[in-house]
Parts: C-alpha cells; sequence; structure tokens
C-alpha cells in the first residue's frame, strides 16, 4: 500500500493550503458576524455575501467539484488530502470549493442514477454551484439508523404519461431545507410495504417549493443553527410526476447504500483536518498562557494531552487513506469494512482532540471566541449522521467475523 501524495494530489493540496490561508480563515470574522447580526430572525438562514466571493475565489483557483472522480479526475485518496484541509473550516471551505454535504450526496446519486432530463435539471445547476439541495431519510418515528424502517408513503397513483407519485409522512434532520437556494428535495420512502424488505423503498425528486411541504421547525445541534438548517418537514398529499422517480422502484435502499458510502469517507477527511486545527490551537495556547511559574507547554499533563492528541491523529490519518485507496481499488463494496472502521474513528478521535483544547483554552474554550465548540458540536453530531456508532461498529464486526470464517 502507497498513500504518498500524487502529483496530482500535492498540486490540489498546496492550492487548497493557500486558499484556506489567504481566503477562507480571513473571511471567518465576517460570516460569522453576518450570522450572529441575523439570529433569531426570518434572515437567519439567508446566504452571507463573503461566501459568493469566496466561490468566485475557488473557481478562479480551479477548486470546484474536487469530490467527484468522473468530473474532477482526482482518486479518492487524492481527494482525501484536499478534503483534509477542508475540515480546518468546515462551515465555509467545503461549501466554497461546491464540495459540502448534503449537496455532494445528492449529486453522487444524480450522477449515478439520474436520467438524462434528471441531471439537466437538478445535476447542473447543483455542479455549478446555482441550487442547494436536501436529503429526506430520516425520521422522527421509527429508528432511522435502519433505513429499512422508513414509513413515509410514497403511492403510485394513475397510469401512463399523468401518473403521479403521491408522498405523505414526515421527515426530520433534513440537513440544507431551511436555505433559500435549496431546490430539490431528495425523498425516499416506501413504494411497496408489502415488497422484499430492501425492496420496499423508492427515492425521488421532489421540487422543494411543491404544494403539501411544510416546514414544522428547524432543529439546533447543541444550540448551534446551521445556517442551511436540519429541518422537519410535513409532506401531505404532495404529488410529483412519476419521471421524479430516481432510479427504479425498490431501489431506495441500494441507492441510499451508494450515497451513503462516499459521504461517510468525505466526512472524516474532514474531521482530520478539524482535529489538525484543534491541535494547532491547543499547542498555540499552550506556548502562550502562563501559569505556575511559566508556559502551561512545560506542564508534563499539558505535554501528554498534546502527544496523545498527534499519535491518535496520525492513526486515524492512516485509516482515512487506506479507505480511500481502498475505495479507488474495488470501490465502496470491497472498502465497507473500513469505511464502517473509519465512521467510528475519525468521529471518536475528533472529539478527543477538541475536548483537550476546549480544556486546555478554559472557559474561552466554552466560547464562540474560538471554533472549538462549535468543532465540537459538529463532530459530536457526526457519531450520529451517517448512521450511529452503534451501526458501523456491528458492521464492523460482521466483517471482522467474516474474515475468520
Amino acid at each position: 500500500m502507497d498513500f504518498g501524495p500524487s502529483d496530482t494530489a500535492v498540486d490540489y493540496t498546496n492550492r487548497m493550503r493557500a486558499f484556506l490561508d489567504e481566503s477562507v480563515l480571513p473571511a471567518e470574522p465576517d460570516y460569522d458576524a453576518w450570522r450572529a447580526q441575523r439570529r433569531g430572525t426570518p434572515q437567519e438562514w439567508d446566504t452571507p455575501p463573503v461566501l459568493a466571493e469566496l466561490k468566485a475565489d475557488a473557481r478562479s483557483r480551479g477548486l470546484w467539484n474536487l469530490f467527484l472522480p468522473d468530473v474532477s479526475k482526482l482518486t479518492n485518496l487524492d481527494y482525501a488530502q484536499v478534503a483534509e484541509v477542508s475540515g480546518w473550516s468546515p462551515v465555509l471551505a467545503p461549501e466554497a470549493i461546491n464540495c459540502a454535504a448534503p449537496d455532494t450526496g445528492n449529486m453522487e446519486i444524480l450522477h449515478l442514477f439520474g436520467t438524462p432530463e434528471q441531471k439537466e435539471q437538478w445535476l447542473a445547476p447543483l455542479l455549478d454551484g446555482e441550487i442547494r439541495s436536501a436529503f429526506a431519510m430520516t425520521e422522527p418515528d421509527v429508528a432511522s439508523s435502519d433505513a429499512t424502517n422508513v414509513r413515509t408513503s410514497i403511492r403510485r397513483e394513475g397510469s401512463g404519461p399523468d401518473a403521479e407519485y403521491v408522498i405523505n409522512g414526515r421527515k426530520w434532520w433534513i440537513s440544507g431545507a431551511a436555505d433559500p437556494r435549496c431546490a430539490v428535495l431528495v425523498v425516499m420512502g416506501k413504494t411497496d410495504p408489502d415488497a422484499q424488505v430492501q425492496r420496499q423503498q423508492s427515492m425521488v425528486l421532489v421540487p422543494r417549493d411543491t404544494p403539501g411541504i411544510t416546514v414544522r421547525r428547524h432543529l439546533p445541534i447543541f444550540g448551534y443553527q446551521d445556517q442551511h438548517g436540519h429541518s422537519e418537514i410535513e409532506f401531505s398529499d404532495v404529488r410529483v410526476p412519476v419521471s421524479s422517480l430516481l432510479g427504479e422502484e425498490g431501489g431506495g435502499f441500494a441507492i441510499a447504500q451508494a450515497r451513503l458510502g462516499p459521504g461517510r469517507i468525505h466526512h472524516c477527511m474532514r474531521l482530520i483536518g478539524m482535529a489538525e486545527r484543534a491541535l494547532a490551537l491547543m499547542v498555540a495556547r499552550a506556548r502562550s498562557r502562563t501559569a505556575f511559574g511559566g508556559p502551561l507547554a512545560d506542564q508534563g499533563v499539558v505535554r501528554e494531552q498534546i502527544a496523545l492528541s498527534r499519535l491518535e491523529l496520525e492513526q486515524a490519518r492512516l485509516l482515512v487513506l487506506k479507505t480511500a485507496w481502498l475505495i479507488d481499488r474495488g470501490g465502496a463494496r470491497a472498502a465497507r469494512g473500513e469505511i464502517a472502521a473509519i465512521k467510528v474513528v475519525a468521529p471518536r478521535v475528533t472529539c478527543t482532540i477538541l475536548d483537550r483544547a476546549i480544556q486546555l483554552h478554559g472557559a474561552g474554550g466554552l466560547s464562540d471566541d474560538f471554533p472549538l465548540a462549535a468543532c465540537y458540536a459538529w463532530a459530536r453530531a457526526l457519531r450520529i449522521a451517517d448512521g450511529p456508532d452503534e451501526v458501523h461498529l456491528r458492521s464492523a464486526a460482521r466483517e471482522e467475523l467474516k474474515r475468520h470464517g
């Protein structure tokens, strides 16, 4: 196994690092201030102007849609190096380069399963950054860690060219749905409750302004409201033409798995960058603060925390790189054990390092004066999003038991 960066990866990573240092990190205070002024108002989910500036800058540097190998020509291993750098600014950088969830996953399945008409209507403007999207799978009334539990009904009505799907159900934690730029929802529900359990579900593309869609509320994460929102949505007799079906009827579960595989490792790539920033802040704090007659960096307990953070971070990075390398060689299916493993390891390691950094910053670490608290909230959420730790541990155990016959 060779995880050394290719010349292509080095080039893109250097450009990404320059973009981060020169444009993204300096823009964070403007972004935060703009959002703080609108917190609690109907304009809370409007797009800060600085994002448009960053997107134009990113495109001029050739940093756009790097997550999709068929478009960027980057391997997953190449992209891992770039995505790690974007993780230093998890709110701004991924969107600035059009590599932010949930759009990346939605673009992936539109690219793989969309019809030419669906690609023209939805994929093209998503790839161009003109619109955003949401993925509606999780439901409040069932254990959505098992996607076969989904209850939302997608009932076919009529026949011929006038046939429609009628959607009824309730979804929550639908990321991106509050953003005014959200133009389409990818909705997963049951088209045939009597079919074999993994063939009951289908996915349909639903324009955001379709009658019958009601946003009940926007859900915070540890008190933080994401600029794109995590919404609870009710679908009441929502009608779309049968041409809105993504893939085939009964193919929803398989499409969800195809979507979540790359999405999970992309999150992990960015988490490594988030952990690197936390460690850098920890070191800077330890060097700059004096207590008990000397810098905190001279305290043995602080040195141990820094050392453990570096050791754990390097181990997590190697597993991310190995997983990306395996996907490049055999696809997500060939790396499913490693995808499950890194989806557990990366958020846990990042949470641990962030927790140490917060502790070293004292009360300041709990505030918004530093990015640590907000990063911790998001890293902790990723132990649940895209499948909780327990599901991935179950998958990893299953792979291990198979390996030993």
